[in-house]
């Protein structure tokens, strides 16, 4: 049964005070996406000002130009919603992933308690039935000794130099402790799947999880507008066995997730709120397995501005902005099946990540060959908002 959305398992808990931006496919004698905005009084297009979000968001000051823009009414969020997912009827507007032109760029390795997973992932070679006496032996070596170290300090540095001595420094250590952060490509341009779409786990995989994340919307100039949420879907046992697998074990089909909506920075939501808010997952199994987690923001180990600021300087330039995954606290250990087995996802699954000031992102596990293949880029873009009058 395909997920049903409402205002109620959607919208952030503060929506009536919140300028809420996104993408929907709009019908008409040329159907195609548009940008939107919520209002008290429903859904509407901007498109006829600002074609992309990308647009949009390059404007000197986004807000005000949400604010600004009439728009064309849609319809009510309610029926926007309703019509979202494997059930949407296509002669209706429904709900896309909020990113179009922007790069998909993910920071990983940024949390202290996940950092030490990806070192265990590392020294079970991405065998899940290892990690058990792995995650002992490493604990046991390093213990909460990243819990306070400040990435690239003088104590990192000396904490590097122990963890040689004791053969337990890894990769993964480099880009948590060190000075560089690990800022990686999740998914291609138009590739990432928006709430109540499937997300697909690559089918050679049996040992995977969900990263439930804050996406920061970034433009070109380096400035944060606002934010939304995403699920860094991952491959354990492929990037275990060698972080060159990195994008076969992050970029597959239907493997990004970002939504609901992108909340831009206003009176009531700044990034000081994305630095305290705290991220919560479910998964449901058709088993009747279920799995909850939260990511707190307040322990990621650099700040948001901070890598924001390693993604796009004077040797990295992206003239559409980019949408900036923060990295996850949560990875889960806990046994699903038996003894020593860990997490892994089962086809069906039902993924919602969570927060309250940004609203839920809800999603349907099967695999990256069985879901709706990506075929919508940038050509078909481009001649579509030709087709539309919306270019020039």
């Amino acid at each position: 049964m395909s997920i049903r959305l409402t205002p109620e398992n959607t919208l952030p808990a503060d929506a009536a005070t919140a300028t809420l931006i996104g993408r929907a496919w709009i019908p008409g004698t040329v159907a195609g996406p548009s940008p939107i905005v919520l209002r008290a009084d429903g859904v509407f297009d901007l498109s006829a000002s600002f074609a992309t979000l990308s647009q949009l968001l390059e404007a000197d000051d986004p807000l005000q130009a949400v604010r600004d823009t009439p728009g064309t009414f849609v319809g009510s969020i309610e029926a926007l919603l309703a019509n979202t997912g494997a059930h949407a009827d296509p002669g209706q507007a429904y709900l896309l992933a909020p990113a179009d032109l922007q790069v998909i760029k993910a920071a990983g390795v940024t949390f202290a308690a996940s950092m030490i997973e990806r070192v265990i992932e590392e020294k079970a070679a991405g065998d899940a039935a290892k990690a058990q006496s792995v995650r002992a032996i490493v604990r046991e070596a390093i213990g909460d000794n990243l819990r306070a170290v400040q990435p690239g300090s003088a104590q990192a540095m000396r904490l590097k130099e122990l963890l040689i001595e004791q053969n337990m420094w890894s990769q993964y250590l480099e880009v948590g402790i060190g000075p560089d952060a690990e800022i990686f490509t999740k998914a291609p341009i138009l590739a990432a799947v928006g709430s109540a779409s499937e997300i697909g786990i690559h089918p050679i995989s049996q040992w995977n999880n969900p990263e439930p994340e804050v996406v920061l919307a970034v433009n070109s100039r380096g400035q944060i507008h606002g934010a939304t949420l995403g699920n860094d879907v991952n491959l354990r046992d492929v990037e275990g066995r060698s972080a060159l697998l990195l994008s076969k074990a992050k970029d597959n089909n239907a493997s990004c997730a970002i939504g609901p909506f992108i909340r831009l920075f206003d009176e009531h939501f700044d990034l000081d709120t994305v630095r305290n808010c705290v991220v919560e997952l479910q998964v449901e199994g058709t088993d009747g397995y279920r799995l909850t987690g939260s990511s707190s923001m307040d322990q990621i180990s650099r700040d948001p501005q901070n890598l924001a600021g390693q993604t796009l300087n004077a040797s990295h330039q992206y003239p559409d902005g980019f949408l900036l995954f923060l990295g996850t606290l949560f990875a889960p250990t806990e046994d699903r099946d038996h003894p020593g087995s860990g997490f892994t996802h089962k086809i069906g699954d039902r993924v919602s990540i969570s927060s309250p000031r940004l609203g839920a992102l809800h999603n349907q596990v099967t695999t990256s060959d069985k879901a709706a293949p990506w075929t919508f880029g940038i050509t078909a873009l481009i001649n579509n908002l030709s087709a539309r009058g919306l270019l020039g």
